[in-house]
């Protein structure tokens, strides 16, 4: 029997957050022994296994496991044992579990038996997530839910011998606990009745915890009458697709420790992901002094001892010294070691299985709800999750509803019906494999059989117990596929070309897959680059500690950002919001002394400085982008890559606005940008985010959206989805504002996409010009304020050309443009009803041109433009980040609409707007011409 009046914390890590079967990389058997090894070394304890790709564990939790899972389920185990590591196997059998049935417990007895025969001394159950409420065969047996609990974890724990056993409560934390811990019936009953030697897990004050109080632990210590073992969520991020937790382990003082029985980390869906989040827990669990608070330490050396935290200006302060003790924890400091290490694992050569399977959530803002103290803070999503606390709901006033829909196009709501719902598709094994996870139809399994009596409620829970809300669609596969038997491993090479991936033309394009698995995948990476290999670039493109200190502070914690990100986010606001300072010195070129004086302004070289401050942050990005693309493991690139590809995009769309605000080609600037949406700096956005009084899958998508949403185009939310290429890529797109040196270029562009989506050289060759003086040479001349291109290491590969009032455009068109080109193209001189070459037909339209725009398109889309990509960028967002660009220099402008006339035979060109969220405006208007548009 075990000594349950333990003083010191047992390390553990569980593997139990990830919806595999719909996102993300499942871990690989291959990985979980590398985990033993790795605790082993960092002197962690145990290991719970609790992974959703198991089927077995949930769903199905009566089923037994086969001949060849029970073999790799063994040698798991048996790994696991050879490093020290306390293997926890757990079961969740709360969905439809009768406690009262005699068939039941020995359905649930069988199941643990066979997995003691694999090996396995240490058991949980779980009853997170479930409704607390009893089938009527129960409620004649039990007299209350906690008691039927009780009854079957402590007959299954003594069944087994008394081993090593935990229990997750289904109140696992404050918010939930009905009606509050200290009256809680259900903690209470668990507390007095459960077997003493059981332990019982606890995340904390919410289902994600800020902080973990020694007040809070007592508490919970007092009702359960045994110290807690922390569900430690902090690092789980099945929740939020768009963010993952790199940061250190963080707000729990480590004078807890003598008050807990353990702690288990419940880290990031991805392997790879979570070498910190381990090694600093580990760090943690080895003091006893909390360096950010120790009353022992004098003045002068406390005085020394500065956080990196935000500064006035969003800068990053000093870095923590190495003059705190050993035993001394600080966060800043434990990250600093793990980055040490983990800078090892990038030149370990790793070889990766399967495409990059990340797709991008479909609802792109974040809610920020208002902040009530007497309302539910649990935030349920789903009609099955029950209300965590009582007392009455107050009214939410229309300010505040208006408020929040204004944050994002579609919110979030109880109703599942408004969710995108996972289709039958595969369920991905990882216990058949070493090396992969096999994908196996799920046809039944989406539908497990209801035991008679049992519960038939299908519980959708979306909190990180069990986080994931509604799984998306996974990834589509633009794969060559194989026909060998399992997934094949991803060579040790590197794509940095697009013609490795199969696509179309058009990227503006939101691709709705299927959720199709295939198990026998085979990912081609390009083995040069140039005249480079990969092995080469790799040597010269070795990533740094400050690379992945960046990167850290890029995807930190739930209710925080690095040091690097808040400067990231402060820069920007600041450039964008004191625009006014350079606008002036660019415009006042009527007044040459004027013009002359105003560089030399100090707010025109602070403002031009912090320009070029943020330029070199995108640089670096774009640095680490680079280096972690050629980086050896590229099964760590792949769990990383679609995170960085995305940020990346950001800061570099972000950079480019303000590239053209510093361009001074713009013609009235407003000095300030009023927003209707949230964003960092709105009041009270920041406080909340940071407080931990909402649950962080309030604030969806990290600092990626919170970047986001400063760009000034209220309605495009739609601009920022896309999913990363399948295989990584180094391939860098940057937009900049037009230069005149770019003409030629854009005029061939123009002419090698102009036929329908096809080159249109060959029928162009006797007048090459005619087609770019046609569609973009208006823009270029007479609005080159509104004009932005895209180029790669290259070229150029794109443009997106605007005029801010298209009736006005046609007007100086008219006096201007169209005389300077009826000179240049005269009339063909061909009898009626004659044909046509292309070339006279092109030379036909500016003699014949009628500008006017209907008024029922200009009153709603005042603005105009027209946006071209080669066929050979197979990036989808590059189209979308450059339409962006230009909506936010519109809006920046005034305008909030924007509309192009496209030819209605051309139906690439109204695809390819359609895929960039315009819709047809009033059909019907004219038979020759299409208008469609779209507000921002």
């Amino acid at each position: 029997m075990r000594n349950n009046l333990r003083c010191f914390v047992s390390r553990r890590v569980v593997e139990g957050n990830s919806y595999s079967s719909f996102y993300g990389r499942p871990w690989t058997t291959e990985q979980r022994k590398d985990l033993f090894q790795k605790l082993k070394k960092w002197g962690m304890e145990s290991y719970l296994y609790a992974p959703k790709d198991d089927y077995k564990h949930r769903a199905y939790w009566r089923e037994l496991y086969t001949v060849e899972e029970a073999e790799h389920l063994t040698g798991l185990i048996s790994s696991a044992r050879d490093n020290g590591i306390t293997f926890y196997y757990a079961l969740s059998p709360g969905l439809d579990i009768t406690y009262s049935s005699t068939k039941e417990m020995t359905a649930l007895k069988r199941k643990l038996e066979q997995v003691s025969q694999f090996g396995c001394t240490a058991y949980a159950l779980l009853f997170d997530d479930i409704e607390p409420e009893m089938c009527e065969a129960d409620k004649e047996v039990f007299q209350s839910f906690a008691y039927a609990q009780v009854s079957v974890s402590n007959e299954v724990f003594q069944h087994l011998g008394q081993p090593h056993f935990m229990l997750c409560p289904t109140q696992y934390c404050a918010a939930r606990a009905t009606p509050n811990v200290q009256n809680s019936e259900y903690l209470n009953t668990l507390g007095s009745k459960l077997a003493p030697e059981i332990d019982i897990m606890w995340t904390g004050p919410k289902v994600i915890s800020r902080l973990l109080t020694i007040e809070s632990i007592e508490e919970i210590t007092d009702v359960l009458r045994r110290p807690p073992v922390i569900w430690d969520n902090l690092h789980a991020n099945d929740y939020d697709q768009k963010r993952v937790f790199l940061g250190p382990y963080s707000g729990r003082s480590p004078d807890l420790i003598p008050k807990l029985r353990g702690v288990l980390t419940n880290p990031n869906c991805e392997y790879g992901a979570n070498f910190v989040a381990i090694h600093t827990l580990a760090q943690w669990s080895r003091c006893n002094v909390d360096g950010k608070r120790d009353p022992s330490i004098n003045d002068s050396v406390s005085a020394d001892i500065k956080l990196e935290t935000e500064t006035e200006d969003g800068g990053v302060g000093e870095d923590v010294p190495s003059t705190l003790s050993p035993n001394m924890y600080h966060p800043r400091r434990a990250l600093r070691n793990a980055i040490n290490e983990w800078l090892e694992e990038f030149g370990r050569p790793k070889a990766a299985w399967g495409p990059i399977a990340k797709p991008q959530q479909l609802v792109a803002a974040a809610i920020p709800l208002p902040i009530i103290s007497s309302i539910n803070t649990c935030m349920s999503l789903t009609t099955t999750t029950t209300s965590c606390s009582s007392g009455s709901i107050p009214v939410v006033n229309s300010n505040q509803l208006q408020a929040l829909a204004e944050v994002c196009s579609s919110v979030t709501s109880n109703n599942t019906d408004s969710m995108i719902q996972p289709g039958p598709g595969a369920v991905m094994n990882s216990l058949v494999s070493e090396t992969k996870v096999i994908c196996k139809d799920s046809s039944a399994a989406s539908n497990p059989p209801i035991i008679s009596g049992t519960s038939t409620t299908n519980i959708s829970s979306s909190e990180p117990m069990d986080c994931n809300q509604t799984p998306p669609y996974s990834s589509p596969t633009h794969i060559t596929k194989s026909s060998l038997e399992g997934g094949e491993d991803v060579s040790m090479a590197e794509t940095v070309s697009s013609t490795a991936v199969t696509g179309t033309s058009m990227h503006g394009e939101q691709v709705h897959p299927t959720n199709n698995c295939t198990s026998s995948t085979m990912i081609v990476e390009c083995t040069n680059v140039g005249n480079t290999s990969l092995q080469e670039r790799t040597e010269i493109e070795q990533l740094t500690h400050e690379d992945l200190a960046l990167l850290c502070d890029l995807f930190y914690l739930p209710f925080e950002h690095g040091g690097q990100g808040l400067q990231l986010l402060h820069e920007f606001n600041w450039l964008k919001g004191n625009a006014h300072l350079v606008m002036h010195a660019n415009c006042t070129k009527r007044n040459v002394a004027a013009a002359q004086e105003a560089p030399n302004k100090p707010e025109v070289i602070e403002w031009l400085e912090r320009a070029a401050r943020l330029e070199d942050m995108s640089s670096a990005l774009n640095r680490l982008f680079r280096r972690l693309t050629f980086c050896a493991n590229r099964e760590l690139l792949y769990d990383l890559y679609p995170y960085v590809w995305d940020v990346r995009g950001v800061v570099s769309l972000l950079n480019s606005y303000i590239k053209w605000l510093a361009s001074g080609q713009y013609p009235h600037v407003m000095a300030t940008f009023t927003l209707g949406s949230y964003t960092w700096f709105s009041k009270g956005w920041k406080e909340t985010f940071m407080s931990g009084e909402q649950e962080p899958w309030v604030f969806r998508g990290g600092l990626t959206a919170d970047l986001q949403r400063l760009i000034p185009v209220d309605s495009g939310n739609d601009l920022f989805i896309y999913k990363p290429p399948d295989v990584p890529s180094s391939k860098i797109y940057t937009i900049r504002p037009y230069l005149p040196v770019d003409e030629t270029h854009i005029y061939d562009i123009c002419r090698r996409t102009c036929m329908d989506g096809m080159d249109g050289t060959d029928c162009f060759r006797d007048c090459p010009d005619i087609v770019g003086d046609k569609f973009v040479g208006g823009f270029l001349t007479l609005t080159p304020e509104f004009c932005f291109v895209v180029e790669d290491d290259v070229g150029l590969v794109g443009y997106a050309l605007a005029a801010l009032d298209s009736k006005q455009f046609h007007k100086k068109l008219e006096l201007s443009w169209i005389p300077e080109m009826c000179h240049k193209y005269p009339k063909p001189e061909k009898s009626s009803g004659e044909t046509l070459s292309n070339t006279e037909d092109f030379r036909m339209w500016f003699h014949t041109l009628k500008g006017e725009v209907p008024e029922s398109i200009h009153n709603q889309h005042p603005s105009v433009m027209c946006c071209s990509l080669l066929t050979n960028v197979f990036d989808q967002s590059v189209a979308k980040r450059l339409v962006t660009c230009l909506l936010a220099a519109l809006r920046a402008n005034g305008s909030f609409g924007v509309h192009v006339q496209v030819n209605s035979k051309d139906r690439y060109m109204i695809e390819f707007y359609g895929k960039l969220g315009f819709l047809e405006l009033s059909p019907g208007l004219s038979p020759d011409t299409t208008y469609v548009g779209r507000a921002f």
